[in-house]
């Protein structure tokens, strides 16, 4: 069984995925971790270098390892992997695959942003107002991949969302 945990960035997609990955006793993977380990180099790094096409070119890669792996685990996503190719389709179609959309309020994800802007450079760049309409607008236009995950989790506390998540698993 495959886990795969999908959401705007922010969403706690990587602290929810832990906890759940505990729970069930499963690897856990953070695909953004999993690159930079592959890659030996940050996420950051590699969109400055080798641009943006570049990146979802080696995410997808790397995405096609951990489904096509026969390990069981708990993936959690980067926040546009589902976006780019056919991706969110591919795992869906995939065997044994549950992916699960960690829907969070908009407001949520502004507040959390605002104090992770240095760490997040597709965010650093707005002052508070600004990142309130980007993020709407980002989220507007994934939201369609996103609703394609085949289970939507209200995502308000973490105990909850992997409670929630393990009623579907079992």
């Amino acid at each position: 069984m495959k886990v795969f945990l999908l959401g705007y960035m922010a969403c706690g997609k990587s602290t929810i995925g832990k906890v759940l990955a505990k729970n069930i006793k499963l690897k856990f993977v953070d695909l953004d971790n999993f690159i930079e380990e592959q890659e030996e180099n940050t996420i950051s790094e590699i969109f400055e270098a080798q641009g943006e096409i570049k990146f979802r070119k080696l995410e997808r890669f790397y995405l096609e390892k951990l489904v096509n792996s026969n390990e069981d685990m708990v993936v959690s996503l980067g926040g546009g992997t589902p976006c780019y190719y056919d991706s969110i389709d591919y795992i869906n179609e995939s065997n044994n695959a549950n992916t699960f959309y960690l829907r969070t309020q908009l407001n949520v994800l502004v507040e959390r942003l605002k104090l992770e802007k240095d760490t997040r450079p597709v965010v650093k760049r707005f002052n508070d107002d600004e990142l309130f309409e980007f993020i709407a607008k980002h989220l507007f236009e994934r939201s369609y991949y996103y609703n394609k995950a085949q289970h939507i989790i209200n995502n308000e506390t973490i105990d909850d969302t992997v409670s929630q998540i393990q009623s579907y698993l079992s």
